[in-house]
C-alpha cells in the first residue's frame, strides 16, 4: 500500500508543482455498481491529491462534491449545509463522497497556506453530458418511462454545468481573499427547484419522446424496487444482474430534494449565470442526434 502511495504522488507531483489552485472533479459515475472503483477514487485517490498538493506546494483546493451527501432518501427541502452528513446513505457513491469531503474539508490549513473547499452541486446536466440525457433517452426508447412514480409534485434541484462552473471559480477567488470562508461546504444549484418530472418530460418531448403519464404510488413503486433486490442478491451467486429499477432511484425521483444556495449567495456572491429554461433549452437543442423521428 505504501509503495503504490509513494508511486501515486510520484505520478500527480509533475502535473501539480508550481500550481496555486486545484479542482478536484474526478469520481466515477453514480449509476456504476463498482463499489471498489468509488472508494479507490473518490477516497483513496482523493487522499493522494490532498498528500500530493501538499508536496507540491498547492495552496487551494476545491473540491466538486455532491448535495446528496445529507439525503438519506427522505425528503429535504430548502436543506442547508449545516444539516449533518448521511448517517444511512442512499448508495455507495454517495457514501465515498462523504468520505472524500470529511478528507478534503479536514485538510484545511490557514496556517499552513493550504486552504481547502467543498461545492455541492446537485443534478448536473448540460449539453453533450453522457450521462442523464442519453440514459434518459435509451430508457424511453426501450419503454421504461411510461410511469412517474408519487403525484410528480416533488421538486428537485438540478444543476446547469455553467452555473457549476461559475461556482467553482466564485470559491477559489473568495480562497485568495479571505481565508475565513475556507474549510467550508457551498451548495451550488441552479436555484429554481423543480419537480422532477415535469424536468424529465421536458427532456423528453424536447426530442418528440412522449412523457411519463401514468402514476404509481411512491411506496408501492418503493417496496417492489426493495423486492427486486433483494431477489436480485439471492440469485447473485448463480446469476449476475444489474437491475435499473432499485430503491435509490426510487427515492431519488419520488422525494423532495432541493438546496438553499443562501450561503453560497451571501458569501461567495454566487447568482446562477443561466436560468434552468435557457438551460434546458441548450442541453436539448444539443442532442439532436438523439430526436426521435416523428
Amino acid at each position: 500500500m505504501f509503495a503504490s502511495f509513494t508511486c501515486v504522488i510520484r505520478d500527480l507531483y509533475p502535473a501539480l508543482k508550481g500550481v496555486s489552485t486545484v479542482f478536484h472533479c474526478a469520481s466515477p459515475p453514480p449509476s456504476s455498481n463498482n463499489k471498489e472503483l468509488f472508494y479507490r477514487v473518490n477516497y483513496i485517490g482523493t487522499k493522494n491529491v490532498i498528500e500530493t498538493c501538499k508536496e507540491a506546494g498547492v495552496q487551494k483546493l476545491i473540491l466538486t462534491s455532491s448535495a446528496s451527501v445529507i439525503f438519506e432518501g427522505v425528503n429535504i427541502k430548502n436543506g442547508t449545509e449545516d444539516l449533518p452528513y448521511a448517517v444511512k446513505p442512499i448508495d455507495y457513491y454517495t457514501e465515498t463522497k462523504i468520505l472524500q469531503e470529511r478528507a478534503v474539508l479536514g485538510a484545511n490549513d490557514p496556517e499552513g497556506n493550504f486552504l481547502t473547499m467543498a461545492i455541492r452541486p446537485h443534478g448536473i446536466f448540460g449539453p453533450r453530458d453522457p450521462q442523464l440525457v442519453p440514459i434518459l433517452i435509451e430508457a424511453a426508447r426501450k419503454g421504461k418511462m411510461k410511469f412517474v412514480i408519487g403525484n410528480g409534485e416533488n421538486l428537485v434541484d438540478f444543476t446547469f454545468v455553467e452555473n457549476v462552473v461559475h461556482g467553482h471559480i466564485l470559491a477559489a477567488e473568495h480562497l485568495s481573499q479571505d481565508t475565513a470562508v475556507s474549510g467550508k461546504a457551498f451548495h451550488i444549484t441552479n436555484d429554481e427547484p423543480i419537480p422532477f418530472w415535469t424536468f424529465l418530460s421536458r427532456i423528453l418531448t424536447g426530442l418528440n419522446y412522449e412523457a411519463p403519464k401514468y402514476h404509481i404510488p411512491y411506496w408501492v413503486a418503493y417496496y417492489l424496487a426493495l423486492l427486486l433486490s433483494l431477489l436480485v442478491l439471492v440469485v447473485s451467486p448463480v446469476i449476475q444482474l444489474q437491475p435499473t429499477f432499485t430503491p435509490m432511484r426510487v427515492a431519488l425521483a419520488g422525494t423532495f430534494h432541493y438546496y438553499s444556495c443562501e450561503r453560497a449567495q451571501k458569501v461567495l456572491g454566487y447568482r446562477p449565470l443561466i436560468t434552468m429554461d435557457d438551460a434546458i433549452e441548450r442541453t436539448v437543442r444539443s442532442f439532436y442526434y438523439l430526436r426521435k423521428v416523428k
